[in-house]
């Protein structure tokens, strides 16, 4: 008689694999509820600002539309010179058609009360925009025509080129132009893509010196930070926990306090200073400025992220054994020699964490550079805030923190491609 297989079934008679698959989806499904808090959280505190802030860079409706505070309710303004804008390629010179959509759509924004609005939006490329469309708002109903005369009447600048190019991009609500600002770029009377006149590059500028300053910050760090890392790893435990207190203290002081320490001892007549002219070291005439320049942020912000590179430095050289580098020595290996083809290439992932983490920190730091760096140390996050918080250009803020965010992470891209994104190690 041939024996048959029977498949396995649990105590219940049900089959096994069956059984197995439903328990297999109930845990994951388990684990997805467990995960959703922090997911929904990620979402509405990392993600979605993130995709908001890079919608703003490239939408702004100022010239577009105009919004009801109480009701809501939108209404579309500058819709005459639109029309004209999609009948005209760039570079046509603006004719009496083009006044009278002009005219005809200021008629219009007085009686929303929105020419302030509209000037705005184009005041953020050509200065001082915002009163011409004001003042010709007001005395819109009483132009006639020929309207062209009657504008230039008003004010001659609604007879510049570059107003009248501002205007072209300012009337779809969805542009580019914020980025070309960003980057020192705009467009002329012709529409093409020129640089700025050189008074106004700036962006291109803190650019360059924000990264500059954020590798010179990172290095320094990386200097005092490995032998201080190296000292805990290899100090008795009681000892190494002791001295790790103080590599954690600043992390239980404020931000706020530490900076402003900092400008207590920077400061022409501060402690520094005044350590150094009662040495004989220097002459009172001859104070170091260490204050509102380069030389007080990058100061200032070494000591403040100096753990940020301690921490990930000391996580990987305690796990060292230190017999390897005893080896090397009585293999005939010279200390430097045991260092540094033996000690140090086990440290590299500790490296590059404590790099990564310190500049991406440094890019985007606000605080000790507005405080301590004054005209000369300030960074392009500065002048983000600054948009935000002082112009109220939000859109050019979020385009060149957008930059910001690519360059950060085409360095984190590059730093895989070279190092290994597997062998960051943090702790």
């Amino acid at each position: 008689m041939t024996d048959i297989a029977q498949p396995l079934t649990t105590a219940d008679g049900k089959p096994l694999k069956s059984a197995l698959l439903r328990a297999q989806s109930r845990a994951r499904r388990r684990a997805f509820l467990l995960v959703l808090p922090l997911l929904a959280f990620i979402l509405i505190t990392f993600v979605f600002p993130i995709g908001q802030m890079l919608y703003k860079s490239v939408y702004n409706e100022g010239f577009t539309w105009q919004e009801d505070v109480t009701t809501g309710e939108r209404t579309p303004i500058m819709t005459n010179l639109a029309a004209w804008f999609d009948a005209n390629p760039p570079g046509t010179e603006p004719d009496e058609a083009a006044y009278a959509a002009l005219a005809a759509d200021l008629v219009v924004l007085r009686e929303l009360k929105a020419p302030g609005q509209a000037g705005t939006r184009i005041n953020y490329e050509i200065s001082g925009s915002r009163s011409m469309f004001t003042k010709a708002a007001r005395s819109a109903e009483k132009l006639e025509p020929p309207y062209k005369e009657a504008l230039l009447e008003l004010d001659k600048d609604w007879g510049n080129p570059d107003l009248w190019q501002a205007m072209r991009g300012a009337s779809s609500s969805y542009t580019l132009n914020f980025y070309l600002a960003a980057i020192d770029r705009e467009r002329n009377a012709s529409g093409d893509i020129v640089m700025v006149p050189e008074n106004r590059q700036v962006y291109v500028k803190l650019f360059t010196r924000t990264l500059t300053l954020s590798l010179l910050i990172t290095f320094l760090t990386f200097v005092l930070a490995y032998p201080i890392a190296h000292l805990l790893a290899t100090l008795p435990l009681r000892h190494s926990n002791l001295l790790m207190i103080l590599v954690l203290l600043p992390f239980w002081t404020s931000l706020l306090v530490r900076t402003t320490s900092w400008m207590v001892l920077l400061q022409s007549q501060g402690v520094v200073n005044d350590a150094l002219v009662g040495m004989g070291l220097l002459g009172d005439e001859n104070r170091l400025q260490m204050m509102y320049n380069r030389t007080g942020t990058v100061i200032a912000m070494t000591h403040i992220l100096l753990p940020f590179m301690v921490l990930p430095l000391y996580s990987v050289m305690r796990l060292i054994n230190p017999s390897y580098v005893r080896a090397a020595r009585s293999l005939g290996a010279t200390s430097w020699t045991a260092f540094r083809r033996i000690y140090f290439p086990q440290t590299v992932p500790g490296i590059g964490a404590g790099a990564l983490l310190v500049f991406i920190l440094a890019v985007g730091y606000y605080i000790t550079p507005a405080l301590v760096g004054g005209a000369d140390g300030q960074l392009i996050s500065n002048l983000i805030a600054f948009h935000m918080q002082k112009s109220l250009n939000w859109s050019l803020a979020a385009a060149l923190a957008a930059l910001l965010l690519a360059g950060v992470l085409a360095l984190y891209w590059l730093y895989d491609k070279l190092v290994g994104i597997d062998n960051l190690k943090l702790g």
